[in-house]
């Protein structure tokens, strides 16, 4: 197995300080460039945001977060966790994100995705009922705009385009690109269509029952003739110094925040012993750095994956114990990982 790349990934969910009181907005995305400059002193591969147009979220635009961060740090790369693609501009995103690669020197690199969440797509003025013409029209645009060259193009969803030339261009002569998929077949499929790294979003059940996806995006690129790339995973987890300590500090922000969004997707109220179920046997990596590195291992030897993620924020969390986790992870976790690996060798 080829070396086992590490993440942290964020929405930008508002923590609260010590004594409760919720931050600003602008102090948290504050907090979570201090968080990725702690990642990256610590050797943590990947810092990835995600977009998100809701109250309990601060990063709405993650490219210029990244931005901000790429001044503050020398190593880490600076993802997108996901950009939905669908309610944006593939040119602007491709010019937004080859900025950030100059800043950066290089580190730059974009997850596209359709959206699991679907306030952008009012907001910025798209009828959901083109879901997915939207992401196949502008992933095929997006797709050409990779080749940094002058791009002729047509469609439904944007103007066309002729003999188009999209500046800056990135000084590799290419932008790391990645598809986001959360289970659909055709999803998978099409990443490996476009030759592009897939990326899975684990966030219910073992990481196990996706080995399916894996296998089926490396039979398509197969026989479609394309690179089956190392594939990602990013689930949710938090670390603190004790599995029990962890379970304290999630559980009731994690409630909240699922329940809010269950509420509005018409699931149940999330239980206890559901949370308990997911910490032991399915996708919340939630414990002592032993514990989680321990699942991690495992869900990396289940699937054979190359990169794992994780999303360590999940509502509104003291930002004292979300820098712990971020030490943790970095200091303790991904060196267990990575011993635990080279021992199944």
């Amino acid at each position: 197995m080829s070396e086992i790349e590490f993440g942290l990934d964020t929405f930008g969910d508002v923590p609260v300080d010590d004594t409760g009181r919720p931050a600003s907005y602008a102090a948290a995305i504050r907090q979570v460039v201090a968080e990725a400059v702690l990642a990256d002193e610590l050797g943590v591969d990947v810092i990835a945001l995600g977009e998100h147009h809701r109250p309990e979220y601060a990063v709405s635009t993650p490219e210029t977060v990244l931005a901000g961060i790429a001044t503050r740090t020398s190593r880490i790369r600076l993802a997108s966790g996901v950009t939905v693609l669908s309610s944006d501009d593939p040119v602007r995103v491709f010019q937004r994100f080859a900025t950030v690669d100059a800043l950066s020197n290089g580190r730059a690199e974009v997850i596209l995705g359709r959206g699991s969440f679907t306030e952008s797509f009012p907001l910025f003025g798209y009828d959901l009922r083109d879901y997915d013409k939207l992401f196949e029209e502008k992933i095929e645009l997006f797709v050409r705009l990779l080749d940094e060259k002058p791009v002729t193009w047509s469609g439904t969803t944007r103007a066309a385009l002729e003999n188009a030339d999209v500046f800056p261009k990135t000084e590799s002569g290419r932008l790391r690109t990645w598809v986001g998929v959360g289970g659909s077949p055709q999803s998978v499929v099409r990443t490996a269509q476009y030759d592009l790294p897939l990326m899975l979003a684990i966030i219910g059940g073992p990481a196990k029952r996706f080995a399916g996806y894996v296998d089926l995006y490396r039979r398509a690129a197969e026989q479609l003739g394309t690179t089956a790339h190392p594939v990602g995973m990013h689930s949710p987890g938090f670390v603190a110094d004790t599995d029990e300590e962890a379970k304290e500090i999630v559980w009731e922000p994690y409630r909240v925040i699922r329940d809010r969004i269950g509420g509005l997707r018409g699931w149940p109220p999330v239980r206890r012993e559901e949370f308990e179920a997911e910490i032991a046997y399915g996708s919340l990596y939630i414990g002592s750095p032993e514990t989680v590195a321990r699942r991690i291992a495992g869900a990396i030897g289940d699937l054979g994956v190359g990169r794992f993620d994780l999303i360590y924020t999940a509502g509104a969390q003291p930002v004292s114990a979300r820098l712990r986790s971020v030490e943790l992870y970095g200091s303790k976790v991904i060196p267990m990982v990575r011993e635990l690996l080279a021992d199944r060798r």
